[in-house]
């Protein structure tokens, strides 16, 4: 088989999420570092300036991550990703969701927040970029930093909303904690879409000084579980709905009571042609510009979940959870 090729980066969740796929379907592919070296290349192919791409061995480009595995999944379904159980398939694609959308948000605000992790990742992304390069090495470093630190309002983070995006951090991984403290993956024996989508985000965290020392201390099965998955594999069955339940409601709740919400009022911001929106999130108001791309989807959620409208199982721990009203 000819090899697919990835574009992409070790300093981006979207990339590290894909290439786990991959790893994981045991696809032949190549791992191509972004870099201008291969500018003039990746220009050609890419619709939009973002990674991860993927070029298939036929010529086509695949981007944006969940729209990748969705199209190689009907390629490669096996080793599979998916449960016998239609409910737990569901939660594992809005826990998939949550780590790309509001997960995302906390790696963010860490890398870019404190100046140590600023130089830590500004030094990392500029020699990855200008990897044969030493001499405007410090300069490629200013560049971006200056880029990213600029991004920081765009998703949310500030003065304001800092203490805040700490509460979310250590109720995150409180319960990811728990819930992996006796199983490898969110679903039991073998990786679910929500694995990809979360665990790439607590990679990128254990990948900064600030964000490394946290789940260093206070998360060590988490950060197991995050390196797990850069090499993800089968180590056994799914579990039962009743047996992942207990652990798996409190992370749910946190999809529940912040991301939903969240992405609701972004929604409406942007119907409304706002510059900024607030929502108050578990008691505490959260303030940031609107983003297109989020309400684009959370209306695909909205529309897989309306096959599961009359599941009275599912329904009742969404709603438990506080997602359901945000998905009806």
């Amino acid at each position: 088989m000819e090899k697919y090729k990835i574009f992409g980066s070790e300093m981006s969740p979207y990339s590290v999420k894909v290439r786990a796929y991959f790893r994981f379907k045991q696809i032949p592919h190549e791992w191509i570092l972004r870099s201008k070296e291969n500018r003039i290349e990746f220009d050609k192919l890419a619709q939009i300036p973002l990674i991860p791409l993927v070029v298939c061995p036929s010529g086509e480009v695949l981007q944006d991550s969940t729209p990748i595995i969705e199209s190689l999944e009907q390629v490669f379904p096996l080793p599979s990703i998916v449960s016998d159980d239609p409910k737990l398939n569901f939660l594992s694609v809005l826990l998939e969701e949550f780590g790309d959308e509001w997960v995302n948000k906390i790696m963010f605000h860490y890398r870019w927040w404190s100046e140590v992790d600023q130089a830590s990742a500004a030094r990392i992304l500029a020699m990855s970029l200008e990897p044969n390069s030493r001499e405007s090495l410090r300069e490629q470093e200013n560049e971006v930093k200056s880029r990213m630190v600029g991004r920081r309002a765009f998703v949310g983070s500030s003065p304001d909303t800092a203490p805040l995006i700490g509460d979310y951090r250590n109720s995150l991984i409180a319960a990811l904690e728990t819930h992996l403290a006796d199983r490898l993956y969110l679903l039991g024996g073998r990786p679910s879409l929500g694995d990809f989508g979360i665990a790439s985000e607590i990679y990128e965290l254990s990948s900064d000084p600030t964000g490394s020392g946290f789940l260093r201390s206070r998360a060590p099965k988490t950060l197991a579980w995050a390196y797990r998955m850069l090499e993800p594999r089968t180590d056994g069955p799914y579990e039962s709905w009743e047996e992942l339940m207990p652990t798996l409601t409190p992370i749910l709740s946190e999809v529940g009571q912040l991301f939903l919400p969240w992405s609701s009022a972004n929604r409406e911001a942007l119907d409304k042609n706002e510059a900024n929106f607030s929502v108050e999130l578990k008691g505490k108001v959260y303030t940031q510009q609107p983003q297109k791309y989020h309400a684009k989807s959370l209306q695909v959620l909205i529309n897989k979940f309306s096959q599961f409208k009359d599941d009275l199982i599912l329904n009742r721990v969404l709603e438990e959870t506080s997602c359901l009203r945000w998905l009806t």
